[in-house]
């Protein structure tokens, strides 16, 4: 038999939250499962919603609900999910709050299974009235979903979910189109002489991520090019302090970019010094490629990047110790190639999009079957 699930997103851009719902709906079992996408207008979703219909999956946009015209909306949204008649609701949350008028709409549905993806816990937005929605909203969700066990013990720290209405379910990707050659071309523009260490981050431009962190550690590494891949608000200031510190000429912002596998293949060393993180998939990439990983010794990224194995971890916001830790990797190639392929099969072991795919299934099947037990 095969069943409807009405996968729902809030969110305007395209993210690892994004990308991790698509290797989602890009791996569920056809003759067992169904997939809708429900969206709202954003122009930020096109990769999302393009690599959604390449897929097969039926993509529906929805009216945008918000607190101040939820009397009006919340009936249309509703009605959406009524069209599909849908054993499960599945919405993808980039903060605990998010997709909470989904849920809602999913609860006065009677939505048989409803499960909800928190794919990144930001503590300083909880407050009690974050609180109070949280608990109405939670009543209505059979399973809460968390991409790392940072994620769940928050969850349960904070809003007093029991154990048995969280999953840890960790993030994954294809290990297949990483790890190939460098592409010799790509690293000879990038930093003018293919044997200059090449430095590469994958990161939205914001706060979250400590970029302003990588800025002063590339001041401290002269020997290097750094290229940092993707966009965002903080982009203008990051280029201001590249400038400032002198580093326009070796410091690279490419912007959004198609070919993240060719650059990972092609770079030295992947750097992420974020501040706060669910499970970032850029470490994942970079240890699918079987590149070392020198990173923020935070919640989430120390699940993925295990510290002298996989990569070299250093407190978060310290310019010093990420410089240190990138110049051990760049200066000792041995140890490189140890962590990388340490890294790789870590990857092929614990976080192919497969296994994330099966679990989340048996999730799925779990909350069904206790249903019709009732």
């Amino acid at each position: 038999m095969t069943r409807t699930v009405v996968h729902f997103v809030d969110t305007d851009t395209f993210g690892g939250s994004e990308q991790s719902l698509l290797h989602l709906l890009e791996g569920l079992d056809r003759a067992r499962w169904r997939p809708v996408l429900l969206h709202h207008p954003a122009t930020g979703l096109a990769r999302l919603l393009e690599g959604a219909a390449a897929a097969g999956v039926t993509v529906r946009e929805v009216p945008r609900v918000r607190d101040g015209n939820v009397v009006c909306r919340l009936p249309g949204l509703v009605h959406a999910l009524a069209a599909d008649r849908p054993a499960v609701f599945h919405a993808h949350l980039n903060w605990p709050l998010a997709c909470k008028f989904g849920l809602v709409a999913a609860r006065i549905r009677r939505v048989p299974a409803v499960i909800g993806t928190v794919q990144l816990f930001v503590a300083a937005l909880v407050n009690r009235s974050v609180r109070f929605q949280q608990r109405i909203v939670s009543a209505g969700v059979h399973r809460y979903v968390a991409v790392s066990e940072e994620v769940a013990r928050r969850m349960a720290t904070c809003f007093g979910l029991s154990p048995g209405k969280l999953r840890v379910i960790y993030n994954g990707i294809d290990p297949g189109p990483f790890g190939g050659p460098p592409d010799v071309r790509l690293r000879a523009a990038l930093t003018g002489d293919p044997h200059r260490p090449l430095v590469l981050t994958l990161a939205r431009l914001a706060p979250q991520k400590g970029l302003d962190t990588l800025v002063a550690a590339a001041q401290l590494l002269p020997e290097a090019v750094f290229a940092v891949a993707g966009d965002g608000p903080e982009r203008g200031a990051l280029e201001a302090q590249a400038a400032t510190l002198g580093l326009a000429d070796r410091m690279r912002f490419l912007g959004h970019r198609q070919d993240v596998p060719a650059l990972l293949d092609s770079c030295d060393v992947l750097v992420l010094p974020s501040l706060f993180e669910g499970l970032p998939l850029a470490v994942l990439e970079a240890m699918a490629a079987g590149k070392p990983v020198v990173a923020s010794r935070i919640g989430g990224t120390d699940e993925a990047v295990l510290d002298g194995v996989t990569g070299l971890l250093v407190p978060p916001s310290d310019a010093r110790a990420l410089a240190r830790a990138v110049r051990e990797v760049l200066s000792d190639p041995p140890l490189a190639r140890r962590l990388g392929a340490a890294g790789r099969a870590r990857v092929q072991a614990e976080f192919s999009a497969r296994r994330m795919v099966s679990a989340v299934e048996a999730t799925y099947d779990e909350v069904l079957a206790a249903r019709e037990r009732r």
